[in-house]
């Protein structure tokens, strides 16, 4: 079975230069191309801030957005399909703005989704939407992470949502994540490592105890989303400026530091990187492009804790975020935040056994972004194709094919 795992940031990005129409039909262009090349049988998209940070005015470019998806020629031929959209934005108490969709393709005959309440599988059947109140959904668990993960936001959507799927003889949970953002890069820059990847440790860790404990039976996990990993601010800043001079600029009023200037010892001075709290402005944007950033993989730390827990492919593509919204510059990065690869598809040790790549077929597996070269918003959407085999370690065992889209 061909599946593909595909994670997308935004359905609406905040404060795109773009229309919602165009740009729902770039995204939407790219990631049927996406689909066509890998043909996958199983294929599952978690998105995160679903309707954009002005969720209240675009939710009705979301229910158009779904309306496209699941009657386009491109996907006809999957015959079945659920759709989770968090939409209740009135609920401070239960609103992650997560959404999961999952594909399910004709050729598939014996796919089945666990009922957490009533504690076992039912066959899938046809195509079902769920939205606004998701609590009381029994195919799948939804929660908020703690609000005192992250006192400085009044009002936090971070959260999970987990679904569990049995594909012939071979079952696994699929995690929607969205973990806490980088708020201010002076702070991050303060003491390494940052006191927010703290906090996102300490949020994914919440997650992974939450779906291996003992209330269900523990299956392999793919966990794909936003999880707002960022390089080692401090490490990257002293090795990018390292021939720099730094210049500490005050506010008048608190005497806090407001800005931070790196400026070359020689050629004229020249400013190589100015830093505010959502300002990182880099003159040698290149590096984070040359060879896919392949050399600032070394300050990508925060998945190290979760050595025995989480697994990832090699990275191949550029940092995934914060691109430029302006639909002219599909490769540029905007100068808010350093880039990072804050978009990720994570196995559990028991899912990486599953992903197994043949020896006689090359690119078998594939773990890569969505739309290179075109703007898909601020994070670029990444994909996870591979086969799993029924039955793996069978005589004939059956091969299909998935693919995940975060």
């Amino acid at each position: 079975m061909d599946v593909h795992l595909v994670h997308m940031r935004h359905l609406m990005p905040p404060g795109s230069p773009q229309t919602p129409e165009n740009l729902q039909k770039i995204w939407l262009r790219e990631f049927y191309q996406t689909v066509q090349s890998h043909k996958p049988h199983f294929l599952a998209v978690h998105c995160q801030e679903v309707g954009g940070k002005n969720y209240e005015a675009s939710m009705s470019h979301v229910d158009s957005f779904v309306k496209e998806l699941l009657s386009s020629d491109a996907m006809r031929e999957y015959s079945r399909a659920r759709v989770y959209l968090d939409e209740n934005y009135k609920s401070q108490e239960h609103f992650t703005a997560l959404g999961s969709f999952y594909f399910i393709h004709e050729s598939l005959k014996n796919i089945h989704q666990f009922d957490f309440k009533a504690k076992k599988f039912k066959k899938v059947v046809g195509k079902e939407t769920y939205s606004e109140t998701l609590e009381s959904t029994p195919s799948l668990e939804k929660e908020k992470f703690p609000q005192d993960y992250f006192p400085e936001c009044k009002w936090s959507r971070k959260g999970f949502i987990r679904t569990r799927w049995a594909l012939a003889d071979c079952a696994f949970d699929l995690v929607n994540i969205h973990l806490f953002h980088d708020a201010s890069n002076l702070v991050a820059w303060e003491k390494s490592p940052s006191v927010y990847s703290g906090t996102r440790q300490k949020a994914l860790g919440y997650a992974l105890d939450r779906i291996t404990d003992q209330r269900h039976e523990k299956l392999p996990y793919f966990v794909f989303g936003d999880f707002n990993f960022r390089l080692d601010s401090k490490q990257v800043i002293e090795s990018l400026c390292s021939t720099a001079a730094m210049q500490t600029v005050r506010a008048a009023d608190t005497n806090e530091v407001d800005k931070l200037i790196f400026r070359e010892s020689d050629n004229d001075r020249k400013v190589v990187l100015q830093l505010e709290k959502k300002l990182f402005n880099y003159v040698y944007q290149d590096v984070f492009r040359e060879n896919n950033g392949t050399s600032l993989l070394q300050y990508d730390k925060e998945l190290s804790v979760f050595k025995d827990r989480l697994h990832e492919l090699e990275i191949s593509f550029p940092p995934s975020y914060p691109y430029s919204e302006d639909s002219s510059q599909g490769k540029q990065y905007m100068n808010t935040r350093c880039p990072a690869w804050c978009d990720r598809i994570l196995l559990s040790p028991s899912a990486r056994e599953l992903v197994l790549k043949p020896e006689n077929e090359e690119k078998s597996i594939v773990y890569d972004n969505i739309g290179p070269n075109v703007c898909m918003g601020d994070h670029k959407p990444v994909f996870l194709s591979f086969r799993i085999t029924a039955g793996a370690g069978k005589p004939n065992a059956n091969k299909h094919k998935c693919c995940v889209v975060q």
